[in-house]
């Protein structure tokens, strides 16, 4: 394909167009000057044929909507859910010039065919380990939802795989291709704020219902599949699909699951594998017969640095972050150092002094990976084979944060936890290891794939 002559863009022109992307990015010109200009183009763009084969395993509201994020690079050829209704659903919504995906309710048949070459695994928590890595062992990249795994133990197991296997995987904490994420971590990094003292992560409370009773198994739906690893249980509905997430055979409640995003941020900012201490406390218990995870909690945790991070629950927020309070606490990040601190979530990025976030950071300051575009920074690494910015460490390191703070609130002790070795060493700790890892119901345990 014959290429265009680069055409010239006046510095003017260039800086205007700056102040537009700013703007709509809610970053400051220089920031988005700075990563402008310091692009590199593609060296090698896909050409309109090379659109790779993409198959859902998981196709509830999440996946469908990570599928149609990716058909801007691929094809969905395959769809699998254990929930027929919610597999013809998605088959139905990818149908594209009359050609239907195929429909599975095995994910492992999926894993044999040869015309697929990415996976996007957005099943329930407790599911995605093992989707993971039989797409890995079969060679398949992998677009996995968070949070990647329900155990730390897993999150190891899987890491390992993906490096076994030389495959790319990214891990769907979005908000890393948030450009408001990136600065307000690359200017804690660099000491915009002085020395990193605490940080504050709000995350929306969790659901306090119950109790539920067991229900006829819709027809449409393998229960024992979807149970996979997980204990053998009555049917509830409440246990199922969107709500699963409150469930700790299945998840973690808000911790995992906004968790998984907002705790990600933190350990980007400040920089470490992990902390080395963590405690909680239950502001709520669950209802007897209700959803097992705690809604309304605190956790701390104490990192090597000395930075002190709280987790807090609130009201004000939905479980999906809509807002419920208008003048209550909305969910995200305060940072805070000796110099001000700085605010950011999904909507905003606002500093304790304006200039802290105006003033550009020098030319020698730290940069961390940039990418404006999860998915697209996704399909760019298959191509490229470079690690992409969520990628296996990554997403485990982050979930293992989650995991601890689960883990000190299920035990309600304090916890020492050696982020090299991933294993609790306090006096006692044999509880708090009980929890890395899972029993797994046979016949769905690792041997399954």
């Amino acid at each position: 394909m014959k290429r265009e002559a680069p055409f010239h863009v006046s510095r003017r022109t260039f800086l205007r167009h700056c102040s537009i992307a700013a703007a709509a990015a809610g970053v400051p010109a220089w920031f988005v000057e700075r990563n402008l200009s310091g692009a590199t183009p593609e060296t090698n763009p896909p050409g309109p044929n090379d659109r790779p084969g993409v198959a859902l395993v998981g196709c509830g509201g999440m996946g469908r909507g990570d599928a149609s994020n990716a058909t801007r690079f691929g094809d969905i050829v395959a769809v699998c859910d254990v929930d027929k209704k919610h597999a013809q659903q998605a088959a139905k919504q990818f149908t594209k010039n009359g050609k239907t995906p195929d429909i599975f309710s095995d994910f492992r048949k999926v894993m044999e065919r040869k015309d697929i070459q990415i996976v996007i695994c957005a099943t329930p928590d407790h599911w995605h380990t093992l989707v993971n890595m039989a797409a890995t062992k079969a060679g398949k990249d992998v677009y996995g939802e968070k949070p990647l795994t329900l155990t730390i133990d897993e999150g190891k197991r899987l890491v390992s795989a993906v490096r076994k296997h030389k495959t790319i995987l990214q891990t769907g904490s979005q908000q890393r291709s948030d450009p408001r994420f990136r600065l307000a971590c690359e200017l804690a990094r660099n000491g915009r704020l002085g020395q990193l003292k605490t940080i504050t992560v709000w995350l929306p409370a969790g659901l306090r219902e119950g109790p539920f009773q067991p229900a006829p198994v819709p027809a449409e739906l393998d229960w024992d599949f979807w149970l996979g690893q997980a204990p053998r249980v009555e049917y509830v509905p409440q246990r199922c699909h969107v709500n699963f997430r409150f469930w700790y055979d299945y998840s973690g409640g808000t911790m995992t699951d906004w968790g998984a995003h907002h705790n990600d941020i933190a350990r980007w900012a400040i920089g470490l594998e992990g902390p080395t201490n963590v405690e909680g406390k239950a502001l709520e218990s669950p209802i007897p017969g209700g959803y097992t995870a705690i809604s309304d909690y605190e956790v701390k945790f104490t990192w090597a640095n000395g930075v002190t991070q709280t987790i807090r629950t609130t009201k004000a927020d939905t479980i999906s972050g809509a807002v419920q309070d208008p003048d209550g606490q909305r969910n995200g990040l305060r940072l805070e150092g000796t110099n001000g601190w700085l605010w950011v979530n999904r909507g905003s990025l606002k500093a304790s002094d304006e200039d802290l976030i105006k003033t550009p950071l020098p030319d020698s300051a730290e940069r961390l990976y940039k990418s404006d575009d999860h998915m697209a920074n996704f399909f760019e690494c298959v191509r490229s084979r470079k690690p992409p910015i969520c990628e296996a460490e990554v997403g485990h390191r982050s979930a293992s944060i989650c995991h601890l703070g689960v883990i000190a609130l299920r035990t309600g002790e304090k916890l020492t936890w050696d982020p090299k070795q991933e294993k609790f060493t306090h006096d006692h700790a044999k509880a708090a290891n009980a929890y890395v890892t899972r029993e797994m119901r046979k016949p769905y345990d690792y041997s399954f794939i």
